[in-house]
C-alpha cells in the first residue's frame, strides 16, 4: 500500500488551553496541565494534538489577538514548559500542531504599536489605515464578525484602522512586501522547534479589495446577525490569497513532514481551490488540508449528510485529501446539536468516513454546552451584542474538560473558581465515570479509535456510498486492496429499520456498534437497525 502521511492516517485532537487542565491553581489551564493529560490524550488513539493560541496575548479574543508570535503566554506557562510538553509529546510518538493567526496581530503587538505611533513610521502601513469618510466616519460600509464597523478611529494619527474582529485586532497588510516575509519568520521559529503544523486561522481573510469598496447587501438576510447583512465579496476569498499561501506552504515543504490546516468557511466549489495546484510528486502546493466544516453546519438526517459527503468527495481534486470536524472552538457542541443518542452516531460517521478527522476536546464523552449566567459571559461577540449572545457567544462550548466528579471536575483546585463555570452534569459525564462504563460515550469512541488505527482500510482506504432505501439511514463502504473491507450502517432517526443489504454480501461480522452490548454475525438480507443504532461491519461473506 502506497505510504500515507502522519496528518492522512491519523486523528487530531484540538485541545482549548485554558480549559483542558489548570496546574497552578488559577483557574486557567495551562501547558503543564496539558502534560499531565498525555497518558489520556494517548489512550485516545489520536496521532495529532492542535493547540489553540498559546502565544503572549492580552486576551480580548482569547489569544487570538497576538502579542508575540514566538513566545509563550505567562497564563500559559514558559517556553521552557513547551518544549518539555513537546518533547513528551513526540516521545510517545504523536505529532503538535499550533494555531498560526496570521490575519490579524494584537494591538499591544510592537509592529502595531510602530504603526499606530505616527503616519510616517516604516511600519504605517504593515496595517490597513484610512482616513474616514466624506462624512468624517469609517472609509465604508465593512463590518466587524463580532458586531459594528469594522473600523475603529484612532485619535492621535486621524486615520481609522481596519479589524474584522475586536477592536484590539488590528489586521495586517500583506499587500506590503515587508508583512508577509516576517510571518513566515515566525513560521520557521517554531518549525525550527520541531512543531509538526499549523491551522492556520481565517486563512481565506488574508487579503482584502485594494480599493476598500463598500460590500454589497445581502438579500438573504434573514434579520439576526448584523454582520450576515452585507455579501463579503471584498473582504473574504479574494483570489490574490492563494499567492500568500503558497509562500506559507514552501516554508512547511522546507522542513521534513510538516502540514498546514486551514481555517475556511466557503462551500466545495471554493474550498478545494485551497489545495492549490497539484505537483509532479503529487502533492499540492497550498494548504494540506482546507478544513472541511459542513458536518457543524448542516441540517442532521441522513440524506442530507449522504448527499453532502458525496458531493464533497465527488469535487476533491485528484490526490486531494478529504477530513472532517465535527465541533471546535466556535460552534456548538455536536451532543447539544443533535443529542447524545446521535453524538454516537456521529463519532462513527467521522471516524468511519474517508480523510482525517478532528475531534474537539470533550466530544469523546458528549459533553454538551454550558449555559452561561450573564455576569459570567466573556466571549466578546457575545459582550458586544448582547441582543444574540445565544446565538453568537462561544463561551458554552469552551467550559472545563470534565475529569471526575470532584469539585470542579478534576479541572482546577477545589477551592478555586475556573474561568468558565462547568457544566451541571459534570458529576455524571466525566472521563473517570466514563472509563469504569465499557458501554459510554468514551468507551465507544476508543474502540472506533482502535480499529480505524488498526485497519487500512478504515485509515486510508476508499469510500463509496450504499443505497438502502431507508429514511434516515446511511450507509458506505471502506475498502483497500488486499486487506478486509467495512460496511458501515448508520441510523440517523428515531425509527428502526430492516434492512436488505445482500447485494453487498450474505453476511457480516458486527466490529463495532454504537450500542456496544451488540456483537456476532448478522445477516445482510435482514439486517435490524434499532432508533440511533450505528454498525461498522466487516468480514463479509
Amino acid at each position: 500500500m502506497e505510504r500515507f502521511s502522519w496528518w492522512q492516517k491519523g486523528i487530531i485532537y484540538q485541545v482549548y488551553p485554558r480549559s483542558y487542565q489548570d496546574s497552578n491553581g488559577d483557574g486557567i489551564g495551562d501547558l503543564a496541565g496539558i502534560h499531565q493529560r498525555l497518558d489520556y490524550i494517548q489512550s485516545l488513539n489520536v496521532d495529532a494534538i492542535w493547540l489553540s493560541p498559546i502565544y503572549p496575548s492580552p486576551m480580548h479574543d482569547f489569544g487570538y489577538d497576538v502579542a508575540d508570535y514566538c513566545d509563550i503566554n505567562p497564563i500559559f506557562g514558559s517556553m521552557d514548559d513547551f518544549d518539555a510538553l513537546q518533547e513528551d509529546i513526540h516521545a510517545r510518538g504523536l505529532k503538535l500542531i499550533l494555531d498560526l493567526v496570521p490575519n490579524h496581530s494584537s494591538n499591544e503587538h510592537p509592529w502595531f504599536v510602530e504603526s499606530r505611533s505616527s503616519r510616517d513610521n516604516p511600519k504605517r502601513d504593515w496595517y490597513i489605515w484610512r482616513d474616514p469618510g466624506l462624512d468624517g466616519g469609517p472609509p465604508n460600509n465593512w463590518l466587524s464578525f463580532f458586531g459594528g464597523p469594522a473600523w475603529t478611529y484612532d485619535e492621535h494619527t486621524g486615520q481609522y484602522y481596519l479589524h474584522q474582529f475586536v477592536t484590539q485586532q488590528p489586521e495586517l497588510n500583506y499587500r506590503h512586501p515587508d508583512v508577509l516575509p516576517a510571518m513566515l519568520d515566525n513560521m520557521r521559529f517554531w518549525l525550527g522547534k520541531g512543531v509538526d503544523g499549523f491551522r492556520v486561522d481565517v486563512i481565506w481573510l488574508m487579503l482584502k479589495d485594494e480599493l476598500l469598496r463598500n460590500e454589497p447587501p445581502n438579500p438573504g438576510w434573514g434579520g439576526v446577525k448584523p454582520f450576515e447583512s452585507l455579501q463579503h465579496i471584498h473582504t473574504q476569498n479574494l483570489s490574490g490569497v492563494h499567492d500568500l499561501i503558497k509562500q506559507m506552504r514552501a516554508v512547511l515543504d522546507e522542513y521534513n513532514d510538516r502540514m498546514m490546516v486551514g481555517e475556511i468557511y466557503l462551500p466545495n466549489q471554493d474550498l478545494v481551490k485551497y489545495y492549490g495546484a497539484r505537483r509532479a510528486d503529487g502533492s499540492f502546493d497550498e494548504c494540506h488540508l482546507p478544513f472541511n466544516f459542513q458536518l457543524l453546519q448542516m441540517e442532521w438526517d441522513a440524506q442530507t449528510v449522504q448527499d453532502a459527503v458525496d458531493a464533497y468527495e465527488a469535487v476533491l481534486p485528484e490526490g486531494a485529501w478529504p477530513n472532517w470536524v465535527l465541533g471546535n472552538h466556535d460552534k456548538h457542541r455536536v451532543a447539544t446539536r443533535i443529542g447524545q443518542a446521535q453524538a454516537r452516531v456521529a463519532n462513527m460517521l467521522i471516524l468511519t468516513l474517508r480523510g482525517t478527522p478532528t475531534t474537539y476536546y470533550g466530544e469523546e464523552i458528549g459533553m454538551e454546552n454550558v449555559s452561561i449566567p450573564l455576569e459570567f459571559v466573556q466571549d466578546p461577540p457575545a459582550v458586544n451584542q448582547p441582543e444574540i449572545a445565544h446565538i453568537v457567544g462561544r463561551d458554552p462550548i469552551r467550559t472545563p474538560m470534565q475529569w471526575n466528579n470532584s469539585s470542579n471536575a478534576g479541572f482546577t483546585e477545589e477551592s478555586i473558581v475556573p474561568w468558565l463555570p462547568l457544566a451541571a452534569d459534570y458529576q455524571d459525564r466525566n472521563v473517570e465515570q466514563q472509563e469504569k462504563e465499557p458501554t459510554s460515550m468514551l468507551g465507544l469512541y476508543r474502540a472506533l479509535t482502535g480499529l480505524r488505527r488498526s485497519e487500512p482500510a478504515l485509515a486510508v482506504g476508499d469510500y463509496v456510498s450504499v443505497g438502502t432505501n431507508a429514511a434516515n439511514v446511511f450507509a458506505y463502504q471502506r475498502s483497500a486492496a488486499g486487506v478486509d473491507s467495512f460496511l458501515i450502517v448508520l441510523n440517523f432517526g428515531e425509527q428502526s429499520h430492516t434492512l436488505d443489504l445482500s447485494q453487498i454480501a450474505s453476511q457480516a461480522t458486527i466490529a463495532v456498534a454504537t450500542d456496544m452490548q451488540r456483537s456476532g454475525v448478522v445477516d445482510l438480507s435482514n439486517l435490524v437497525l434499532g432508533p440511533n443504532e450505528g454498525l461498522v461491519l466487516i468480514r463479509y461473506k
